[in-house]
């Protein structure tokens, strides 16, 4: 069966929504650990309870990436369970090239904004201190840079008059929930491949 290893920071509810498709059976993947670079992220409790190998692993003295050493640990990790997608929950980090070359276009992340908008931390603060009429999220392959990958999927959410920042992530969050596990589902049937900057989807 197709397996994931899941990268997490803290709450999981991206993690939360991948693990309720497959117990609803629309998602026919496995997940082989759970990894957190944050001891007290709640992630870990939320695969601890679905009977999920959860992982954490200290990411070393720097706030914003992980240690060289550290990195190589993280991949070892994935790859002793077999995964064959990483998938980006939240998590705080930026990878570097040998993380990204160890899984050459075989990470994806999820981002609160319509990229290339939008693109770093709280991008739906971002999305309504500038004043657009819409935002959302997006699926992508992760690269060197910061959301700055293939974009795989989309979803589209109205800014509204009264939004708050509060407001109009929770309702970007309710789309992320549903496109992450389609994306994950797709590239599972192996049916997404990259040409270029475009993602084609048979």
């Amino acid at each position: 069966m197709f397996t994931i290893g899941v990268l997490a920071s803290g709450k999981g509810t991206n993690l939360q929504a991948i693990i309720d498709f497959i117990k609803e059976e629309k998602l026919p993947i496995r997940i082989g650990v759970v990894i957190s670079d944050n001891p007290d992220a709640y992630a870990l409790k939320r695969a601890e309870k679905a009977g999920i190998k959860n992982v954490y692993i200290p990411p070393g003295r720097y706030k914003t990436f992980l240690e060289p050493e550290v990195e190589k640990k993280y991949v070892e990790c994935l790859k002793e369970n077999n995964v064959e997608l990483v998938c980006l929950a939240g998590f705080m980090r930026v990878l570097k090239k040998y993380f990204i070359e160890s899984f050459k276009w075989k990470i994806i992340n999820i981002h609160p904004s319509l990229l290339p908008a939008f693109r770093g931390l709280e991008a739906w603060k971002q999305a309504l201190d500038f004043g657009v009429r819409f935002t959302g999220c997006t699926v992508h392959f992760v690269d060197e840079g910061i959301d700055t990958g293939p974009i795989i999927l989309q979803a589209v959410v109205p800014v509204l008059p009264d939004d708050t920042p509060e407001s109009l992530h929770k309702r970007i969050q309710e789309k992320e929930h549903l496109i992450y596990p389609l994306a994950i589902k797709l590239i599972s049937e192996g049916r997404v491949s990259i040409c270029g900057r475009k993602v084609v989807i048979r």
